[in-house]
């Protein structure tokens, strides 16, 4: 490994969010947002789609900033151990209230300086990063300098997409984390669970740890991609941490 590449993954943050519908039913939605999401639904819903209004708003209000909140963050970096051999530390915490989970969210991210930070996800870029700003605008939380990007050009911004990086330029297909793992040799964070599950181990198993793990280990993946795409070797298992 370079010193180069060495120094650019210092302050590298990988992360990753998991999101739920904002409430455990449609019927919990005030009159004001039930009329707005079934506009919304009535745009997302294809011809031979049957599912009622309050159906797609428990399987996919967890998709938009407005209508879902964050329910886990997991976050990780690199580093190396006394043997010089490259490690992974990753950590994910959660709360039920969601402006709580957000405020410890941002106090990590202002541990970092500003200009140097680069925080990286799976279209991070297009979800996760845009899905935070927008759900720390609602609660009235001030964005932390490394996310203010109102007003910077493109080569300003810093953080980076391991979506992006597997383009190349391409801007017709998206291609899933899980399909990338698969196609690197990187073994899957979907044993467990998958995306589609999160909102009912939400609200129906009340299980936020196994989201919590399920979210430390996209991060996990996350971190070998962002290798893989650097021509670098993978970090050993048994270099990876995880912490509850």
């Amino acid at each position: 490994m370079s010193p180069e590449f060495r120094r650019r993954i210092r302050n590298l943050l990988m992360l990753d969010i998991e999101t739920v519908a904002s409430h455990a039913s449609y019927e919990q939605l005030d009159e004001r947002m039930q009329t707005l999401w079934n506009k919304k639904a009535a745009r997302l819903r294809k011809p031979d789609d049957a599912r009622t209004d309050a159906e797609m708003f428990y399987e996919q209000g967890a998709i938009y900033a407005e209508f879902g909140r964050v329910v886990s963050i997991a976050f990780g970096g690199f580093f190396w151990n006394d043997e010089d051999e490259l490690a992974f530390k990753v950590r994910s915490f959660s709360n039920s209230d969601e402006a709580a989970l957000l405020r410890e969210f941002k106090e990590l991210v202002e541990k970092y300086p500003a200009e140097q930070l680069v925080m990286c996800a799976h279209n991070g870029k297009e979800f996760d990063f845009p899905y935070l700003c927008r759900r720390m605008l609602i609660h009235g939380i001030e964005l932390p300098r490394a996310m203010q990007l109102a007003g910077k050009k493109p080569w300003e911004i810093l953080h980076q997409d391991t979506l992006e990086l597997w383009k190349f330029g391409d801007y017709k297909n998206y291609t899933g984390l899980d399909l990338l793992a698969a196609v690197f040799g990187i073994a899957s964070s979907k044993n467990e669970m998958s995306g589609a599950e999160v909102t009912p181990t939400f609200y129906e198993d009340n299980d936020i740890e196994k989201i919590n793990r399920y979210c430390r280990e996209d991060v996990v993946v996350l971190a070998q991609l962002y290798l893989c795409l650097h021509s670098q070797k993978m970090v050993a298992d048994e270099n990876i941490i995880r912490v509850e």
